[in-house]
């Protein structure tokens, strides 16, 4: 058996780790089958499965080979595929994780024992997690005066708009979610009037659903929370009034809690800073609350204190954060170890907050976190927490109650409402047909008229209109560089542009595209390329370099200082601007092309996503649906419609046992 999975090695079909995995296992026990499907529990772990289930293996395709060798492998073990399970069970290296052993077995799911206990810990932390006792009258007065509609707004709204389109407007930005029971001679009386304060008793909060302030309510009740929408829902908002809302009851109680905001990556970071600050000015609460708020956003790295050289955290559970409330933005990006080691870092009596996107890529590493816990809104609520969001917010929620469910669910809402994105915006419908799977109504697309969107399916012949789009797109920054504009003015206008692509290699993946790209910008007179470096050279952070402050995902432009000599300007966190000498940088690449993973936690007003010629495992809905909302205001999507289809078509699947345990909580 050794010897056939190291020829898997030579070829490139596995990975060496996975190969040396199966040898150490071979010389605790000899047992071939012990020596394969350790090597296929390594391999899947990089694949972002959890666990390998062995219900859902498939003889034909062990390690994505060809049927031929995957069933030589499987004969190769000596026993039937059907009794691997049994046989397993009483080798002396497997148990089910009451003893220590490299492997776990449990209910057809086989484990490293690290990754059991994860999930074990993860499991147990949400278990305990509780109610929190609240004084309703008070926090219903209180997310009423947080989420009070802004009719000036909707007055300029109004104003902008044609005569016969305003009761779609009211419609959409009253949340008004039962028109029939409006007396719309009367509103509209009202607004023609100016009178917009009537609206209040004309429309009151029984017809109304702002799903913002549903989710504060919930988090309002739960030590954990999960508050999941897509693109324009308006999550940071929402979280800064439930801030608001949390740090007032603390302030109320004299006992003011300590906040701390965390994303996983240092550029998500910078966005929820931004997010969150800009948010809590138009608050309305005092100076205090306000304060008390803060508006500086970490890594989550940086929060559990890394130890430079080694692999665990400055805290654990053995040396807590000092909190009492941790929001954590892009929640999906958080992969199941590092959820782990959150999680027990947490003090007893914190309460934690998760944003995020659950039709999002999961995370680069194993397991997905956010989607597992997420699967539970499907629920509804209990009786008794619609019964508390009746009282809280005013609409009956009755219609999203369920006798039966898990108790995960109360503590999850969704914002199912995109302010950004409405019926006029093509991003938008977009979004939605790839997240229901539906390519038959994405490729219509090409033909559609819409402003915000363009689809590009004539393969190698639109290249040339790729490259063209590309140095429109880049010109700005660069001639505000030749202009000598600030640093933090050039990566504006940098970040305002974007080439996105599903793979690394070849023409249509980051190494091919980066090449074209500078050639093309080079070609045009905007970049000097005879040296690697260069004025204007965007550069991508690929490992962490703790003592800089610089993480995976942090993106710099290359600039002349003072005296002529190149470094490379970073926006920090906190928004200040920092210099690196090239020769300082840790690990890097060029960025004029970045992934799709590597662009989570950013948003481009005009993003260029470009899909390879051909089928990938990699492109998937997903990954597709991640794309198309890094763009706030402009998509080109370059691809051939089989290819797009066929990724559609495609959802992401990772094996995990979490989902599972969590029913039992």
């Amino acid at each position: 058996m050794l010897n056939a999975l190291a020829s898997l090695v030579d070829t490139g079909q596995i990975r060496a780790l996975d190969y040396q995995f199966a040898r150490f296992l071979m010389s605790l026990h000899e047992n071939p089958l012990l020596a394969l499907t350790g090597a296929l529990v390594s391999y899947h772990l990089g694949h972002g499965h959890v666990c390998l289930n062995l219900d859902e293996l498939n003889h034909d395709r062990l390690f994505d080979l060809k049927s031929d060798s995957s069933r030589q492998l499987v004969r190769l073990t000596g026993i039937e595929f059907e009794q691997w399970g049994e046989a397993l069970k009483p080798l002396p290296v497997i148990t089910d994780g009451r003893t220590a052993s490299p492997l776990v077995l449990q209910d057809q799911r086989l484990y490293l024992r690290r990754y059991w206990l994860y999930e074990r810990d993860i499991c147990d932390w949400l278990a305990h997690s509780q109610r929190t006792p609240i004084s309703s009258p008070a926090i219903q007065d209180t997310l009423a005066r947080l989420f009070s509609r802004n009719y000036e707004f909707v007055h300029q709204q109004l104003v902008s708009a044609p005569a016969t389109k305003g009761r779609d407007l009211l419609i959409k930005w009253l949340d008004i979610e039962k028109p029939e029971q409006v007396d719309w001679p009367k509103v509209e009386a009202a607004v023609q009037s100016g009178q917009l304060q009537q609206l209040d008793q004309l429309i009151p909060e029984s017809v109304s659903l702002n799903w913002q302030k549903v989710a504060a309510a919930v988090a309002a009740t739960q030590q954990f929370s999960v508050i999941s929408g897509g693109p324009g829902t308006g999550k940071t908002t929402t979280v800064t009034r439930l801030l608001a809302l949390l740090v007032e009851q603390g302030v109320t109680e004299g006992n003011v809690p300590e906040v701390r905001l965390v994303a996983p990556t240092g550029k998500a970071a910078a966005r929820l800073t931004e997010s969150i600050g800009s948010a809590r000015h138009d608050l309305n609460v005092s100076d205090a609350v306000k304060q008390a708020i803060p508006a500086m956003a970490s890594t989550i790295h940086r929060l559990l204190g890394v130890i430079p050289h080694q692999s665990n955290f400055r805290y654990h559970r053995m040396n807590r954060l000092h909190l009492d409330i941790l929001v954590v933005d892009e929640a999906s990006m958080i992969d199941l170890p590092m959820m782990a080691r959150l999680l027990e870092a947490l003090p007893d009596h914190a309460r934690l907050i998760l944003l995020g996107d659950r039709d999002q890529l999961s995370s680069v590493e194993a397991g997905s976190v956010l989607g597992d816990i997420c699967g539970f809104a499907n629920q509804g609520y209990s009786p008794e927490q619609s019964t508390q969001l009746t009282q809280l917010t005013g609409y009956d929620f009755s219609e999203f109650q369920q006798p039966q469910g898990d108790r995960l669910r109360d503590s999850l809402c969704l914002l199912r409402k995109s302010y950004r994105f409405d019926a006029r915006s093509g991003i938008g419908q977009l979004a939605i047909a790839v997240n229901r799977g539906k390519p038959s109504q994405v490729v219509k697309f090409a033909d559609a008229h819409y402003s915000d969107i363009r689809l590009h399916t004539s393969g190698e012949s639109d290249y040339p209109s790729l490259m063209t789009l590309i140095l429109d797109g880049y010109r700005p920054y660069l001639t505000a560089m030749a202009q000598k504009n600030a640093p933090e003015t050039i990566i504006a206008a940098f970040n305002q542009f974007r080439v996105l692509c599903a793979v690394r290699e070849g023409r249509y993946g980051i190494s091919g595209l980066n090449q074209a790209i500078s050639h093309t910008l080079a070609a045009a007179g905007l970049i000097q390329t005879n040296t690697l470096w260069y004025a204007g050279r965007p550069i991508l952070i690929t490992r962490n370099d703790h003592g800089l402050g610089l993480y995976n995902g942090d993106i710099g432009i290359t600039l002349p200082d003072d005296t002529g000599r190149l470094r490379v300007a970073f926006e920090m966190p906190d928004r200040t601007i920092q210099s690196f000498l090239p020769s300082r940088l840790p690990d890097h690449e060029t960025v004029f092309a970045m992934t799709v993973h590597k662009s989570q936690g950013s948003e481009f007003s005009h993003t260029v996503m470009v899909l390879p010629d051909q089928p990938s495992p990699v492109l998937t809905r997903e990954l597709i649906y991640t794309g198309i909302t890094r763009a706030k205001q402009q998509l080109d999507l370059f691809t051939h419609k089989a290819i797009l289809e066929q990724a559609i078509r495609q959802a992401t699947v990772r094996d995990s046992g979490l989902a599972i345990r969590l029913r039992s909580i």
